[in-house]
């Protein structure tokens, strides 16, 4: 057995950006077999089979219709994040293993599903949440866990993109949907990144958060206005007294230097430690602006490999499943370190659960302005899980 045989769940605009070059064009991918799509929008289906050479019979509109008709290894689910729920639990059940983009889920329901699947089945499933392997974030967690700062008192990490990736009238737009900004969050896309990564470094259960949001920019666009959230602030509170803010949005100009700006600060008993992630490469200087060429994330070679951690965090998920079903890894002491809570990005769901309820409960202040009351983490999980709380907390 040389290559995983792959199947593909939604090839959409996250596909077309970040994981073709994964398949395709990465060093991963000669172990790849992409053996079959699956996507409920025929003309991105047909983009992307026609694109890569897909045959029209390993086309599916439907993941499910993919899994009966087709013989894979694994799959890759790129769904809408409040659908990664179905596929991922069904692709298990089918055998096979999983690996799909952050968050796990949107609702600490589903994840908790996905995780005890995994557990029944026997099956792996993996999260990409890359950022873990920004080599900052690597250094950071591991002097942090041994002791170099102290505990943590206080930190505050933004992530905030440029008004076109969230704006339908930009064209070209940068995601396809003109609803993007109205059926996701800056939390569920962005707040998710930085939490998990101040989660990873400080290892810290959360336990309340308390989110304001702010309604401002998008509905002021023309002439296609958006429901939807331009920038979130998500205080979240943990078991150890520290409180961190992380501030997301999609609402800078589009002169920004970087489609992302970001950065993070740790303000820790016995130092700070600062990450400026707002340079991850180089600039240059063009007749379209100064423009950052994020060569961490996504770096191209002369003969068009693509490198960096977006490619190395999902790659060697699909290396690890591949080195399981052949035997040459045990896949039982892999899959329990997948389920590890932190791992599995279940704490970052509660975050991201917890900042939409709040917001959700929340009052308006001002125009604009929705200040979410506290949420209990605590009670939320008792309230969605029951009896299997405790075995998270």
């Amino acid at each position: 057995m040389d290559k995983l045989r792959l199947g593909v769940i939604g090839v959409g605009s996250v596909v077309r950006e970040i994981y073709s070059n994964l398949y395709f064009h990465s060093e991963y991918s000669s172990m790849l077999d992409v053996a079959a799509i699956a996507d409920p929008y025929g003309q991105a289906l047909k983009a992307f089979g026609e694109k890569y050479g897909i045959p029209e019979d390993r086309r599916f509109p439907s993941h499910r219709d993919m899994l009966d008709a087709v013989a894979l290894d694994a799959v890759m689910v790129n769904t809408p994040d409040n659908l990664h729920h179905r596929p991922t639990v069904d692709a298990m059940n089918h055998g096979l293993d999983v690996l799909l983009p952050k968050p796990t889920a949107d609702r600490i329901r589903d994840c908790h599903d996905m995780m005890e699947t995994s557990r029944k089945t026997g099956r792996l499933m993996g999260v990409d949440f890359h950022k873990r392997l920004d080599p900052r974030i690597k250094e950071a967690a591991t002097l942090f866990q041994a002791g170099r700062y102290g505990p943590l008192q206080s930190a505050v990490f933004y992530m905030l993109d440029k008004l076109l990736v969230a704006d339908p009238n930009h064209k070209p737009r940068f995601f396809a949907s003109p609803d993007f900004a109205s059926v996701n969050t800056p939390v569920s896309f962005l707040c998710v990144h930085m939490a998990d990564s101040l989660l990873q470094i400080i290892r810290q259960k959360p336990v309340r958060v308390r989110a304001t949001g702010f309604k401002q920019k998008l509905p002021s666009l023309k002439p296609i206005a958006v429901d939807g959230y331009d920038m979130v602030d998500t205080e979240i509170a943990f078991d150890s007294g520290a409180l961190a803010h992380v501030i997301t949005g999609w609402h800078l100009p589009n002169t920004a230097h970087s489609v992302t700006v970001q950065s993070g600060r740790l303000i820790c008993r016995d130092g700070m430690v600062d990450l400026p992630m707002d340079v991850c490469g180089y600039h240059e200087i063009v007749d379209e602006g100064i423009i950052e060429r994020n060569v961490l994330f996504q770096s191209r070679e002369a003969d068009g490999t693509v490198s960096g951690f977006g490619m190395t965090c999902p790659g060697r998920f699909l290396r690890q499943f591949l080195a399981a079903r052949k035997g040459d890894l045990d896949a039982d002491e892999l899959r329990e370190s997948l389920l590890d809570p932190f791992a599995a990005g279940f704490y970052t769901t509660l975050v991201l659960q917890g900042a939409h309820e709040s917001l959700g409960a929340g009052r308006q202040e001002t125009e604009g302005v929705v200040a979410g009351g506290p949420i209990d983490l605590r009670e939320l999980l008792i309230r969605e899980l029951g009896e299997d709380a405790s075995a998270q907390y």
